[in-house]
């Protein structure tokens, strides 16, 4: 399964529409929030494989999980678990439900972490300043495999 990740576009839609060719060639499409309605425009082109979730600049405080491949995902924007200030919290509460995958954003900073056996991925921002990235996850019988993609590159699936 590909999963294309995205995270606070902050109203920046023609990045959004930059990377759409990749976007509908992958399975699911994932916007954590900041902006979620950005998304709107391109619901034509990726239907009922968008998913979408409040951001703290959209009323906040939204969790989706969601069962994929056999792993369990936590889907979040991460402001409710104070992740700026780390990520203890949300780790917690990946181990409270069970889930090996867990999808933030709110730093606008890009990263992939390991704690124990859970992955944590921010896919970064798609905002006017910074860098401009999102993230292209791959999982195959309950492996996950994920990397970071600066926008302005012309990277693929």
């Amino acid at each position: 399964m590909k999963i294309a990740l995205l995270s606070d576009t902050h109203g920046n839609k023609k990045l959004i529409e930059k990377i759409l060719p990749r976007l509908t060639r992958a399975d699911l499409v994932i916007h954590l929030g900041d902006h979620f309605y950005d998304m709107d425009k391109f619901i034509p082109q990726l239907g009922d494989k968008l998913v979408t979730v409040y951001g703290n600049c959209d009323g906040g405080g939204e969790d989706k999980i969601l069962v994929k491949e056999g792993v369990k995902i936590l889907v979040c924007h991460g402001d409710k678990y104070r992740v700026k200030s780390g990520l203890t919290r949300i780790y917690l509460k990946a181990l409270e439900i069970g889930a090996k995958l867990v999808l933030y954003g709110h730093t606008h900073v890009a990263r992939i972490d390991y704690e124990q056996d859970v992955t944590l991925i921010n896919p970064g921002s798609m905002t006017h300043f910074g860098r401009k990235s999102y993230c292209e996850i791959q999982i195959d019988d309950g492996v996950i495999n994920a990397q970071i993609v600066d926008v302005d590159k012309n990277e693929s699936f």
